[in-house]
């Protein structure tokens, strides 16, 4: 009976050592342009959300960072929804694409300032 071989590779190993075989299929370019590496950077950039401040989610205090979304979510042009949840969604959304690599001190200031932007926009 014949043995299943375990697969060491992935297909698309595959199908690259199959086009550097041809030999011309390597050397051409493509002419597509390849995604971006931080597509997550490309939303918060060119989202509909928000046109926020640069460098807002690294501010020092939550009362800050609240008080900057807040300003930037009132006079955007851009967003579909109310300013409270444009700026919570846009907050919320840097939170979790950041995962395990978001220092825990910056962590607890960021959702500090989701409870001072409830505060700001009289939710609470």
């Amino acid at each position: 009976m014949a043995q299943v071989r375990k697969r060491t590779h992935s297909r698309k190993t595959a199908a690259r050592r199959k086009t550097s075989a041809r030999g011309s299929a390597t050397t051409r370019k493509n002419s597509t342009r390849a995604a971006p590496k931080r597509w997550s950077q490309h939303v918060t950039k060119e989202s509909n959300a928000l046109d926020l401040k640069r460098g807002v989610f690294k501010l020092t205090s939550p009362k800050q960072i609240a008080a900057s979304l807040k300003r930037s979510a009132e006079h955007s042009s851009r967003r579909k929804t109310g300013a409270y949840r444009s700026a919570l969604s846009m907050l919320t959304f840097y939170i979790n694409r950041a995962g395990s690599t978001l220092p825990k001190t910056q962590r607890t200031r960021l959702e500090r300032a989701k409870v001072e932007l409830k505060r700001a926009f009289g939710r609470e």
